[in-house]
């Protein structure tokens, strides 16, 4: 559907199932995307966050069982890295790289960047950038500003400068965006059909909204919910042939009760021989190729009408 212009998108009308096409003949991709930010608020990652014992399982223990059993079942993951993660643990950041997996930035400290002037943006990109390239020796390919807890939105913090700014810095994709099941275009100029490519997300196949327990003390721990969702998405999104995204943290799945839930849904996956396991990286080289901007934007004008009152 058309979207308020500026806003996050994109094509008018989504691919049609009989339309999508994956690599050799594949039915359904499959991408797990791992966050390992440990922000908690608009500020992003400072001492207290690196230091808090919450922090300091997911960068060890958690991990550890992550890559172990993503290693197990043969499958490649995307890691969403802040830099000042990779700064501090870049010894960890170069095993997800030695293991197969793919590094994408996640922002300098995961910080909110809505109010930043567009030129700080752009140098903490740049900064972000140069930081992930160094440790993980590659230029990471992919841009995430996933939600940290505590936040109002699930799809992160960014500014109406952020996807310009990334075009600009040679990013190849966005990895979360709300507005489809399938990868899309997020249009930043209607008039000169700029966009950059974006990878589904929805919170609904993240763990952290489900296996988080929240500071005002609720007991909010519903993994087998998880799991649930997990399993009736893929299931239907391999029957019709589409994208099928999940986002773990190792500080939420990574307690030994959880992997186990995780490895059994992971056993699941070797009953679908058609699945394509892809980084966001192989996603987006795939789908601009077979998909292109330039031939694949369906725009229309956009319908979005402002009110007395609106918050546009």
């Amino acid at each position: 559907m058309p979207w308020k212009e500026g806003y996050t998108i994109s094509d008018e009308k989504s691919l049609d199932d009989q339309e999508v096409r994956w690599p050799d003949g594949k039915r359904c991709a499959l991408h797990i995307v791992v966050d390992l930010s440990v922000a908690r608020g608009p500020a992003g990652i400072g001492a207290r966050e690196l230091g808090s014992p919450t922090a300091l399982f997911a960068i060890n223990d958690g991990l550890d069982l992550l890559l172990s059993a993503l290693a197990r079942h043969g499958l490649k993951a995307s890691f969403a890295v802040p830099a000042v993660m990779a700064a501090c643990y870049p010894d960890r950041i170069r095993e997800i790289v030695r293991d197969g997996h793919e590094v994408a930035a996640h922002g300098f400290k995961h910080e909110d960047v809505s109010h930043l002037s567009r030129a700080e943006e752009a140098a903490r990109i740049a900064r972000t950038t140069s930081v992930l390239t160094e440790i993980a020796g590659t230029r990471p390919a992919g841009w995430f500003s996933l939600p940290r807890q505590q936040d109002n939105f699930a799809g992160g913090a960014v500014s109406a400068n952020t996807m310009t700014l990334l075009l600009e810095a040679g990013y190849a994709y966005m990895g979360n965006g709300l507005a489809d099941d399938l990868p899309h275009y997020w249009v930043t100029d209607f008039a000169a059909r700029r966009a950059i490519l974006t990878l589904p997300y929805y919170y609904h196949f993240d763990d952290q909204f489900f296996c988080m327990f929240p500071t005002e003390g609720t007991g909010l721990e519903n993994p087998d919910a998880l799991v649930r969702n997990w399993r009736a998405e893929l299931a239907a999104q391999y029957q019709r042939g589409r994208f099928f995204g999940m986002t773990l943290h190792p500080q939420h799945i990574g307690w030994c009760n959880r992997m186990a839930a995780f490895e059994d849904f992971l056993t699941d996956l070797a009953a679908l021989p058609e699945l394509w396991n892809c980084t966001g990286a192989e996603c987006a080289r795939y789908w601009t190729t077979a998909y292109p901007a330039a031939s694949r934007l369906q725009l229309a004008p956009s319908i979005w009408q402002d009110y007395p009152g609106s918050l546009s």
